[in-house]
């Protein structure tokens, strides 16, 4: 008869089995049976952070830095619905996440008892799958089930939800050899006719785009696209999601699409023939209004969930599959169509978009009044920081200026939550990261009102020696909410004013922390700053960037509005010349 076991070693033993090495987590009532038997594991890590939320995306910020499962932990009713945040932010943007919450015990179950509440029912619609164990014995199988769901097909989060009787039971443990699924069969290789069809779409096309979407950061496939974007020489646009999929200084490269992408992206995109989606999900952010978006272009999407091909955009061409296999049969087919001497002709669209791109850069003005610019201190972090460092944000206008102003090089060193927007993502996910890339730099680049949401877990980094650095871009409000009240509601500034040059004091704060506290406000201190922050290694380090209040992010596309609206600064749009007919090129 083989050994018995507690179900919470079960669990802790099933985890180990699973591959999980850190765990973010708080101990509570329910699952306080596990938290026994995870300190005897020599294989897990678990790092006690302040709230739950932090957890979470510190799983989160693991996970997009190194590809691998992130796992949290939290007790039942507060614990496991602090959790819905992040588990939403994983859903939106695919991150492979498990979180493993305690539930009152099986009998009690719908009877409203102390700290009950239906965890696997609030999440059913922001999670990939969801299990609540209630027999000891399925344990195993259920977190090795929740592993595998969470990383492959299309990346997500799962939840484990597991009655405090059932950790208390005795069971035994074996891990399955195999898993039984029904239903769940993620295709990953394309299919071949989808393929030449796609291929001949390129072939034939004068303005073609590639569309690159987080995805393909996900499917490791950063290589595979350079490849086949030298070799058809096609230009490329990356979504907030794909930064650092396809190198910043290539000379193929747009810049980012959308509401506050590069005027060359968005015309790129809106004047195009041929549209080639990687990964991407045409999102509203960036096409705009979805009925002017792209008129003229065909569509070949390719996505490995094949319930986002055709949600938004009718595809002419749908591709269901992973994206690394995707590009590597599109690759092979466009080869041998080259040896039979057939190739795409898109010199005259190439030059017309690098035109474009040379004449409305990236930019912005510096502050009359010689304050600090936020764009400045990124760009200037950007530089000093490199582009081997891992950078986070935060969301609004400094997570604009961050995907703007840093050039990404590399894939997975961009971590930000773009579909749902979490404010408190950054420092977190950071902390996550870190832990994931111990070797790296990892910068938080946060707003003041995004800092003041989990800022907490600064005592988690500092008493766990996970020495990360974190950019404050202070400008005393809530910065992408008061551009709105500047540009559509008559400058009205209702409730988004934070005083937070006054109140708190970050650098006292990052003290208080067991962090090192840094200030600027002056533009020929932000070099000597950010070189003092990089030599800190030993400690997490805040630096207060007091910066000017009124910089806006541009380009920008209001909501609901046509992308062919897009303006480079308040009042001026970019003109491609007199006529409508100079967008297109060789029509």
């Amino acid at each position: 008869m083989s050994e018995q076991i507690t179900g919470a070693q079960s669990l802790i033993k099933s985890l180990e089995a699973a591959g999980a090495e850190n765990i973010f987590g708080i101990p509570g009532g329910a699952i306080l049976p596990a938290y026994d038997p995870l300190m005897d594991s020599t294989a897990i890590r678990h790092i006690l952070v302040r709230h739950e939320q932090g957890a979470g995306h510190a799983a989160q910020g693991y996970a997009a830095a190194t590809g691998k499962v992130g796992v949290c932990m939290a007790t039942s009713g507060p614990g496991a619905t602090n959790l819905v945040t992040p588990l939403a932010d994983a859903h939106m943007d695919s991150v492979p996440m498990v979180a493993v919450t305690g539930q009152v015990g099986a009998s009690m179950i719908g009877t409203d008892a102390f700290q009950e509440a239906d965890i696997r029912g609030i999440t059913m619609p922001i999670t990939k799958h969801n299990f609540l164990v209630t027999d000891p014995a399925e344990i195993p199988r259920t977190v090795a089930e929740a592993f595998y769901l969470a990383s492959t097909g299309r990346p997500g989060p799962v939840l484990v939800d597991v009655a405090k009787s059932a950790l208390q039971a005795m069971t035994s443990f074996r891990w399955p050899t195999e898993l039984n699924l029904p239903g769940y069969r993620p295709v990953t290789r394309p299919h071949s006719k989808q393929i030449r069809e796609a291929a001949k779409l390129i072939l034939e096309a004068r303005r073609p785009v590639l569309y690159v979407g987080g995805g393909t950061i996900r499917a490791g496939a950063a290589r595979e696209l350079r490849v086949l974007a030298e070799f058809t020489g096609m230009p490329v646009v990356t979504t907030l999601m794909a930064r650092g999929a396809f190198p910043d200084s290539h000379p193929q490269h747009l810049g980012m699409p959308g509401m506050h992408g590069t005027v060359a992206a968005v015309a790129g995109l809106q004047r195009s023939d041929l549209i080639i989606s990687l990964g991407a999900r045409f999102d509203d952010r960036v096409t705009g209004n979805l009925d002017s978006f792209a008129p003229g272009a065909k569509v070949i999407h390719a996505d490995i969930d094949p319930a986002e091909i055709g949600k938004n955009r009718l595809a002419d061409v749908p591709i269901v599959g992973d994206c690394r296999e995707v590009i590597s049969d599109l690759l092979v087919a466009l080869k041998g169509e080259s040896d039979a001497g057939h190739t795409g002709d898109y010199e005259a669209w190439v030059e017309f978009l690098a035109g474009i791109k040379k004449r409305y850069p990236l930019g912005y003005d510096q502050p009359a009044d010689g304050s600090l610019s936020p764009q400045y201190v990124i760009e200037r972090l950007g530089k000093i920081a490199g582009p081997e460092a891992i950078y986070t944000s935060g969301v609004g206008q400094h997570q604009m200026w961050a995907a703007h102003f840093v050039s990404y090089e590399n894939p997975n060193t961009w971590i930000n939550s773009g579909g749902l927007g979490t404010m408190g993502f950054s420092v977190p996910a950071a902390m996550g990261a870190k832990v994931g890339c111990p070797d790296r730099t990892v910068w938080s680049i946060d707003g003041d009102g995004c800092f003041q949401m989990t800022n907490q877990e600064l005592a988690t980094c500092a008493i766990n020696d996970i020495p990360i650095k974190v950019a404050v871009i202070n400008n005393e409000s809530l910065g992408m909410v008061r551009q709105w009240q500047t540009l559509f509601y008559n400058e009205r500034y209702s409730n988004t004013d934070l005083h937070s040059k006054r109140i708190p004091d970050f650098v006292k704060l990052a003290e208080a922390y067991g962090c090192v506290g840094l200030a600027c406000d002056s533009p020929a201190d932000v070099d000597a700053t950010i070189t003092k922050a990089m030599e800190i290694n030993d400690a997490p380090v805040v630096v207060d960037f007091r910066v000017h209040r009124d910089a806006m992010v541009w380009p920008m596309v209001a909501a609901g509005t046509s992308n062919d609206d897009i303006k480079y600064a308040r009042d001026m749009a970019p003109r491609f010349d007199d006529t409508e007919d100079d967008w297109e090129v060789n029509p």
